[in-house]
């Protein structure tokens, strides 16, 4: 597995090997955290936004063939985590990722599941 997937650098948090051993807060709040994104959905929804910048739930509903209310629900549970955020423009709200550490996140499981086989390589692919 490639040795350069980091934190990037526009986080502005230090390197794993660098921080202090996690205690048992940081631990359960990890498991949180890993539990909102243990969704195939929530994981879909987020390449989605990462791809398109940022979309309103009509058209992130489309892109996933989900019905918008479904996607409402779903988009809430990551707002909640700060994991999305959004802005309105007129009765629209836009939806994108406000956490940096998000991309570096799917980008590693990503590379982590082609690595193992469990995925075939698709680097470069935009279908």
């Amino acid at each position: 597995m490639p040795g350069s997937l980091r934190v990037p650098a526009e986080a502005g948090k230090p390197p794993l090997g660098a921080r202090a051993l996690i205690g048992q807060l940081e631990a359960d709040e990890l498991a949180r955290l890993f539990k909102t994104l243990a969704s195939d959905t929530r994981l879909r929804m987020l390449h989605a936004l990462e791809r398109a910048g940022e979309l309103c739930v009509t058209d992130l509903a489309a892109e996933l063939r989900m019905a918008p209310q479904a996607v409402s629900n779903q988009l809430q549970r990551l707002v909640d985590r700060r994991i999305v955020t959004s802005r309105r423009e007129g009765s629209r709200l836009f939806y994108r990722i406000a956490d940096p550490c998000v991309t570096g996140f799917l980008d590693l499981g990503l590379c982590l599941l082609e690595e193992s086989g469990r995925l075939p390589n698709r680097a470069g692919e935009t279908g």
